[in-house]
Parts: C-alpha cells; structure tokens; sequence
C-alpha cells in the first residue's frame, strides 16, 4: 500500500481556395504564421487528447551517472518515482520542438524529454542540463490501491505520527468534506504534506517554517493547493483531475515557506 516515510467544407471549394490565394498574395509572411500558429494549436489539442506514446508496462530507467527512476506511462497520466523514494509524481507531457514531448511537474519544472524515436532525458538539480536515461527492465506499477475509509483514518494516524516525530510536537491531520472514492487522492496528498515536513525539518534554514505547523486538513476544491494559516496547513485535492489532483511535496514545500 502506501509506504510510511515516503492529464465537408461548404459552401464551396474553389471560394475556399481563390480566398486562400489572395491571403497569401497580400501577405505571405502573415498567412504562414497564421498557419504555424494553427498548427501548434492543433498538436497541442491533439497531444492534450490522446495518449502521449503511452507504454503498456512501467519501465526502470537508469542514467550514466547512476540515477534510477520509475515511469509508468500506463495510465491517463504519465506517473514518475524517483530510486527508492515512496513519493510518486504526476507529469504533465507538452509539445516541444522537433516533435519532443517534454513531461513537466506541478511546479512547472522539466522533470523529462522524450524524442520521437524513444529516447529519454532525465532533468535533476544534479543535472540541471539533463543526462540520458536507458531502460534497464521493467518497473513496479505506480498506480495506487483503493483504500477504503477506515484504512484512510488508519494511515492518517500513522502520518500523524510520523510528522510528529519530524517537528517534535503534535501534528494533527483532518479530513474534510470528502467524496466516497477520494480517500486513495487524500492518502497521497497526506504522504506529500508529511515528505514535505520531514524535508523542511531535516534542513536548517527551512526547519523553523515546519515547526509552525500543528494541524493538517485536507479538503476537496476546485483545483490541487497548498496554503499556511497560522499553525494550519490547508491541503486541496481535485478528486476530477485523478492523481494529478493533489500538490507535490514541492508545491508543499513552496507554500510552507513563504514562496
């Protein structure tokens, strides 16, 4: 389950063609920015639509300089996690040049590149200008198991616990408002809140911000976010948007300090 620490032409053609001509006789240059522009809309439109090269299985892949990662590109979303890390991300895949496919955070970051042939580049703060990935094998699924109410309230408790520890007082986590079938969507918002606390703790110029921190919610809105009021961190989850609809423990990390 969830481990402890850690998206006919009518009315006639040949009108349709004569007012074409005449577009591009008055202004070339402008017709074919106009049609680049078209065309971009409709690769958008048409990646955001459809799969994005989707594989039928997770794969594991491994870089030159040793850095391990997990994509699962089974689902509706491509799904990422990085060594033995518990934390799973949600990437967002966009159109780049040449036909790339870059797969961004919910921070914006570059966290991928793919090329139409199928290879693969890995972005990392160690990495900033990316290093190439191959497939070293196939990779566990990052799809995660349905919970059911009481196993939610359960895990709460023990995230509760393990952000207690982090801090060193109580943290108390609270669910609002939530939609039969979302506790899955509030267990991993819950794990991203509590990855988030435990990293701030462990560095000492974030440690004073974590320490504010005294009670969790979680609640259902309109979109993901992340939020601090006072010793109160409020955690959105957007049950429609699947697993994209929760914050990253990056997201978390931003709102606890202020950025």
């Amino acid at each position: 389950m969830f481990a402890e620490t850690r998206s006919s032409l009518a009315p006639s053609a040949t009108l349709a063609l004569a007012c074409v001509a005449g577009l591009m006789l008055a202004d070339a240059p402008r017709a074919m920015a106009q049609v680049e522009s078209n065309a971009q809309a409709e690769q958008s439109r048409t990646l955001r639509d459809r799969p994005y090269r989707a594989l039928p299985e997770p794969g594991r892949y491994v870089t030159d300089s040793g850095a391990a990662f997990t994509l699962d590109q089974s689902g509706s979303r491509p799904l990422v996690r990085f060594g033995d890390n518990s934390e799973v991300w949600v990437l967002r895949p966009m159109p780049a040049p040449r036909g790339d496919i870059v797969y961004r955070n919910d921070q914006g970051d570059v966290v991928l590149r793919s090329t139409p042939s199928g290879g693969l580049t890995l972005y990392t703060s160690r990495a900033p200008s990316g290093e190439p990935a191959s497939l070293e094998g196939p990779g566990q699924s990052l799809r995660r198991p349905a919970l059911s109410p009481i196993q939610l309230v359960n895990y709460m408790v023990r995230q509760s616990d393990v952000a207690s520890r982090a801090v060193g007082h109580l943290v108390v986590f609270q669910a609002e408002e939530i939609t039969p079938g979302s506790e899955t969507l509030v267990a991993e918002a819950a794990f991203a809140a509590v990855e988030a606390l435990s990293r701030m703790a462990r560095a000492s110029n974030f440690r004073d911000q974590a320490r504010r921190v005294r009670r969790i919610i979680i609640t259902e809105g309109p979109r993901s976010d992340a939020a601090l009021s006072g010793g109160t961190l409020t955690i959105t989850v957007d049950p429609r948007q699947g697993p994209a609809g929760r914050p990253s423990s990056a997201r978390v990390v931003r709102a606890l300090a202020g950025r």
